[in-house]
């Protein structure tokens, strides 16, 4: 980046952070924001950290970093069904870079604006490239989903499409190669994720636990396990079908190994999709859930007394393969 502006930090901040405030009375520029969740309320809060060359490339289009930068944190509010609230902003540049800069805002106000989540403070510096995004929401006192509700008996699920981000990622190593438009699907799915606040908001009082898929779906979905006290039995095969690509119009699906398909679906990471639970009873409020909020489910297993993590093939025979979760240090 090139350091070609004046007025350093705070102007900055005047230039591509500051808005009008709405939810918060002071917007940014105080030494703190003052927030309200409405009368009978929770506020959920959640911190999540970008890294160049940990979490992104330095080939990304700031627009898009923008974007995916609140996207993760949105996310985790829709892993606990919490309606977006606001935000704040902590960001470490090497230079101030006014075309990078504006880019980057203009990615990140299109998501916030959508959600109604107000940006009302945070902090820059100057070092490496380093994006942390702290979201509030609020959800109504007792009604949150949890990662600890789920029971034996109750059907897994997930959102969306796994796995093409972690085909992204591959092609960039050079260790895969797509036909173009995949590779842009892909791109895209890895770049600039969709968080489903949506159908967290919509699972409310139907979901009996939920997790977002940031590193994976055997590694979040241990989570889920871990903390009710059960296991579940997924359907390895079910869920290597999810990859997006394969439903891309006018274009057949990739040839790729059943391993490479399974490895990028259940521990890809970077998918930002929900895996939540549901008693089988509540299959279709479920799928009105998700079509209320325009979004895809597939059931993909089932929740058991027994602890760990089963995964099975199409024929219900035990899958030998280990998939782990992605692990910063590992």
């Amino acid at each position: 980046m090139s350091d070609k502006a004046a007025g350093g930090e705070f102007g900055l901040i005047a230039r591509h952070f500051t808005r009008p405030a709405r939810r918060s009375p002071l917007g940014v520029g105080d030494d703190c924001a003052l927030l309200a969740p409405a009368p009978g309320m929770q506020l959920a809060v959640s911190s999540d950290m970008l890294v160049e060359g940990r979490h992104f490339l330095s080939t990304v289009e700031p627009a898009r970093l923008g974007h995916k930068t609140l996207a993760v944190n949105l996310s985790d509010l829709a892993a606990c069904g919490a309606k977006p609230l606001a935000f704040t902003l902590a960001l470490s540049l090497p230079a101030i870079d006014e075309a990078w800069l504006a880019g980057f805002s203009r990615g990140l106000f299109a998501l916030a604006d959508a959600h109604e989540c107000e940006l009302v403070g945070g902090d820059t510096t100057r070092g490496p490239l380093n994006l942390c995004i702290t979201v509030f929401g609020e959800v109504p006192a007792g009604s949150a989903l949890l990662r600890s509700g789920a029971r034996a008996g109750d059907d897994v699920w997930v959102s969306g499409t796994l796995g093409d981000a972690r085909l992204a990622l591959e092609v960039f190593r050079g260790s895969l190669s797509l036909p173009a438009p995949a590779f842009e699907h892909a791109r895209l799915r890895m770049e600039q994720p969709t968080p489903r606040v949506g159908l967290g908001l919509a699972l409310r009082g139907i979901a009996s636990a939920a997790v977002d898929l940031s590193d994976g779906l055997v590694g979040d979905l241990g989570h889920v396990l871990r903390a009710s006290g059960v296991g579940a039995c997924i359907d390895a095969d079910a869920v290597a079908t999810l990859l997006g690509i394969d439903a891309l119009s006018d274009l057949p699906a990739p040839t790729l190994a059943r391993e490479l398909r399974r490895a990028c679906a259940l521990a890809g990471g970077d998918d930002y999709e929900l895996a939540f639970t549901a008693p089988a009873a509540r299959r279709a409020d479920v799928e009105r859930a998700a079509n209320t909020s325009a979004t895809a489910v597939t059931r993909i297993g089932r929740i058991e007394a027994e602890p760990g993590l089963r995964l099975v093939d199409a024929q219900g025979t035990a899958v030998a393969a280990q998939f782990a979760a992605f692990d910063h240090f590992a």
